[in-house]
């Protein structure tokens, strides 16, 4: 049977009990019926796990020991930035989810030109806390203890201002730089800039050529937005991560 494996946002310390927050309470007592005496296992964003047993249910609370600690590690050596123009529907949600299977350490929603999603204020927040969600939900099931840095959506050009990677790369069709290009570099983190649906514009490529990347194509297919990253960042970390 797999580790049930769950996030906290509370600090963690062996030999110390806790109530658990309602909402993962319910998911374990309720949806999958666990009973007390279970194993479980903790994380909160800090590094390690820490190993668990369920305690008795106690009107609406739910305890929970903490037995233990493993300082495991699965982050890529790779530090690997992905920023992504917004998409509609459940795109950017599959997008986040993926790329943190897939290893990425840090997602940044983008509005670009073709970008025909438009989000500030209340929403802007609440979609943040969505894919930070979606983000720790994949985590519980890749066995990542540390969850990617979701940023607030942003501009291109403020982004690119922001970074500070190795190598900065934009997925670029026409591009005859491929990924055996890079072979032979040592980069230890890495930026990844990729459009919506529609693509970037001719004036976002050139910016962003501008402020240092360097264009790359994956093949002579043209992948869907939602596609692309999984795919880039896979060959990524074939090349400088932890996929060899």
């Amino acid at each position: 049977m797999r580790d049930i494996r769950v996030f906290t946002d509370q600090p963690l310390t062996p030999d110390t009990e806790i109530v658990l927050e309602d909402n993962i309470a319910h998911h374990l007592t309720v949806v999958l019926r666990l009973k007390a005496g279970t194993g479980i296992v903790l994380f909160n964003g800090t590094g390690g796990e820490y190993h668990a047993i369920l305690g008795q249910v106690t009107g609406k609370q739910t305890r929970v020991l903490i037995t233990g600690f493993t300082e495991t590690s699965r982050e890529s050596p790779l530090y690997i930035s992905l920023g992504i123009g917004l998409s509609r529907g459940d795109r950017m949600d599959w997008v986040i989810q993926k790329a943190t299977e897939v290893g990425v350490a840090e997602i940044t929603p983008l509005f670009t030109a073709r970008s025909e999603v438009r989000l500030k204020g209340d929403r802007a927040d609440k979609k943040n806390r969505h894919w930070r969600k979606i983000a720790i939900n994949a985590c519980e099931q890749c066995y990542r203890n540390i969850p990617p840095i979701i940023n607030a959506p942003t501009s291109p050009d403020l982004w690119f201002q922001s970074l500070a990677t190795d190598k900065k790369l934009v997925l670029h069709h026409r591009s005859e730089k491929t990924v055996t290009d890079l072979r032979n570099q040592q980069v230890n983190s890495t930026a990844l800039l990729i459009g919506p649906e529609g693509g970037l514009t001719d004036a976002e490529i050139s910016s962003s050529l501008h402020s240092g990347f360097e264009p790359l194509t994956i093949g002579p297919r043209v992948f869907r937005t939602e596609t692309a990253p999984i795919v880039a960042i896979t060959l990524l970390q074939s090349l400088w991560g932890d996929f060899s």
